[in-house]
């Protein structure tokens, strides 16, 4: 979290505006995206015109029905995989998996910047993306979804050879343009 507030508040003394620049991220990375907006809201800082947040990883205590019901269908993540890379993250740290700073379906999502959160049904993800994105949504904040039937964890790995990915890249590219005019 501290080199991704690093390198947004590099970028804005760089001269670019807060509201053109676009946190994304998949997977942990999809988390980070959002987090980072929080942390900025919470410090009083400014914002990133918008959030994409692809397959987030939102709840650390692995908890969701989708863990064992899509467990056949994930063909990249699964429970145990998982508990493995929480124990590398904050293994040892003393944070809770419950914290807000990292738990993104127990955070206040009050004030973030429009988001979109993306990803496919055949995830061990797809429960808590969904939850989350109904939180965001439930917050007040403009939301959009991105759901792809049949995709895998991070689906964006099949671009250029699953047109399915390809349509919903196609899709958040169209978004993050109407969001920052750029």
């Amino acid at each position: 979290m501290d080199d991704a507030e690093t390198v947004f508040n590099w970028s804005i003394s760089e001269g670019y505006e807060p509201g053109n620049i676009i946190t994304i991220g998949h997977s942990v990375g999809g988390s980070i995206a959002v987090a980072l907006a929080l942390r900025l809201r919470d410090k009083k800082l400014p914002l990133p015109g918008a959030i994409v947040s692809i397959s987030p990883w939102c709840d650390l205590e692995i908890a969701n029905p989708t863990m064992e019901t899509n467990a056949g269908t994930d063909k990249i993540l699964s429970k145990g995989l998982l508990e493995f890379f929480r124990d590398a993250w904050v293994g040892g740290t003393g944070i809770d998996v419950t914290d807000t700073r990292i738990n993104l379906n127990r955070a206040d999502l009050s004030g973030l910047p429009p988001t979109l959160v993306s990803w496919g049904t055949y995830e061990v993800l797809a429960g808590e993306d969904e939850e989350f994105a109904a939180r965001v949504k439930n917050a007040g904040i403009d939301t959009t979804t991105v759901v792809v039937p049949g995709g895998q964890h991070s689906y964006v790995y099949g671009a250029g050879r699953v047109p399915e990915a390809d349509a919903a890249i196609a899709r958040i590219g169209a978004w993050v343009r109407e969001k920052t005019k750029i």
